[in-house]
């Protein structure tokens, strides 16, 4: 029997009852759909996490305090990580190119008889810089995609200078918003305003910003800030010495490891950390790279995948299952044709191929039918999930390789079981 009549006489069969083999396929059609929906979950999740951490460049290593639980409370767990430990970092360890810190604090701004409560915002020389790269806002109305640099990023004046943050100089940068409602109209620039009881003079005018996510513009204001200089922050706001975030920038990427290890003699030597018996570290820090944060997101996102394909396993069994249910039913009920067939001269490969064919096409047309469902699905799991959803190209293909296999190796036992029926004894079934 020629391929051509195969398929024919296969297509025949399995259309006989249209109904059921609709049917038979709704456990294949969910199985498929599920799988293009949820592996276009995970890559937006793993879109989202790689973009949130974007702003982590390849040289940069953060530096944060490490905690302990005591009595079901969070603890430090032991010295704080102060502004000197970041000033003198690039001194002690010879890989660390330069150090950016921050910190906050709440007060009160006050211009004439505008009084203003604030976030003050205690950085370096560089953070603009930081504001430019990290991804997380832009100037209202620039391209998206179109990348954009510190100047861009300043309406008016200039930032605080690296001297004039080791002299804890009396300067701030405002936001936008922070100047309309200081000033209203009038420009800032060269005004002396107060921060609580100390005088400040404005430098600069950052530009109106707005959040690069588009849900995140109507939660937060990045326009509301007051940046000043770390060490001018320190001194007006904390009566004891606060602990800052640090962030390292290594001179060579590719001796990451190295320059970590120097990070953590520095810190160790600055906070008199010692080996205990066993020659072992507990170190009051925590040193995170992006590789380190990639590679954990790594790590979950295998298992998320591992357990979305056990489900989707799980649902194409039950369709082969339906498959192989409906095939045999479909044996018994031709065992008369089968008869007739092989008493004209059909060998047991043509029946094998008959009804292997039959729940190929079955199985074909369901996984067809699963990959359009899963892509029309994609954006309601996109509104589900916060828009994180990204359909994956080769999960089609795969979609498709796999309902195939399903096919076969579901349709495998009935045509068997079809082709080894005894000729004499198929005739005379009723």
């Amino acid at each position: 029997m020629s391929l051509r009549d195969l398929l024919r006489t296969s297509w025949r069969g399995a259309s006989a009852n249209k109904l059921r083999a609709i049917l038979t396929m709704l456990g294949i059609i969910i199985g498929v759909a599920s799988v293009i929906a949820m592996l276009a979950l995970g890559n937006g999740a793993r879109a989202a996490v790689e973009a949130r951490f974007r702003s982590l460049g390849a040289n940069q290593v953060q530096i944060s305090e490490a905690m302990s639980f005591n009595d079901g409370q969070i603890e430090q767990a032991g010295e704080i990580l102060s502004y000197e430990d970041g000033l003198l970092m690039s001194e002690g360890a010879d890989m660390v190119d330069h150090v950016d810190m921050s910190i906050g604090a709440s007060g009160k701004a006050r211009f004439g008889r505008a009084t203003l409560d604030i976030q003050i915002s205690g950085v370096t020389a560089n953070a603009p810089e930081n504001l430019a790269t990290a991804g997380q806002v832009q100037p209202v109305g620039w391209s998206e995609g179109v990348a954009f640099t510190m100047n861009d990023l300043l309406a008016d004046g200039r930032f605080f200078t690296p001297a004039e943050v080791l002299e804890k100089a009396p300067v701030c940068v405002i936001g936008w918003q922070t100047a309309i409602d200081l000033f209203g109209g009038d420009g800032p620039i060269g005004q002396m305003i107060r921060v609580n009881r100390s005088r400040c003079e404005v430098i600069g005018l950052i530009t109106e910003l707005e959040s690069v996510d588009e849900s995140e513009r109507y939660r937060s204001d990045p326009n509301s800030i007051l940046f000043m200089p770390i060490s001018t922050v320190i001194d007006l706001f904390y009566e004891e010495e606060p602990s800052v975030q640090i962030t390292a920038y290594v001179t060579d990427e590719s001796r990451m490891d190295e320059a970590k290890s120097q990070i953590k003699e520095y810190l160790r030597e600055r906070h008199k950390i010692e080996p205990d018996s066993e020659g072992e570290y507990i170190d009051d820090f925590n040193l995170t790279t992006r590789k380190d944060i990639l590679g954990a997101q790594q790590e979950a996102a295998n298992t998320f995948s591992l357990l979305l394909a056990a489900m989707a396993t799980v649902s194409l069994i039950v369709g082969g299952i339906g498959i192989m249910n409906v095939m045999l039913v479909s044996v018994t009920e031709r065992t008369r044709e089968v008869g007739v067939r092989m008493a004209v001269g059909a060998r047991s490969l043509d029946i094998i191929l008959q009804f292997l064919l039959e729940a190929i096409l079955i199985s074909v047309g369901g996984g067809l039918v699963g990959v359009v469902m899963g892509i029309l699905s994609i954006p309601l799991a996109a509104s589900l999930n916060q828009g994180m959803a990204l359909l994956e190209p080769a999960s089609i293909p795969l979609a498709l390789a796999v309902s195939i296999v399903v096919g076969v190796l579901f349709g495998i036992y009935p045509a068997l079981r079809a082709a080894r029926l005894d000729p004499i004894e198929a005739l005379r079934y009723e």
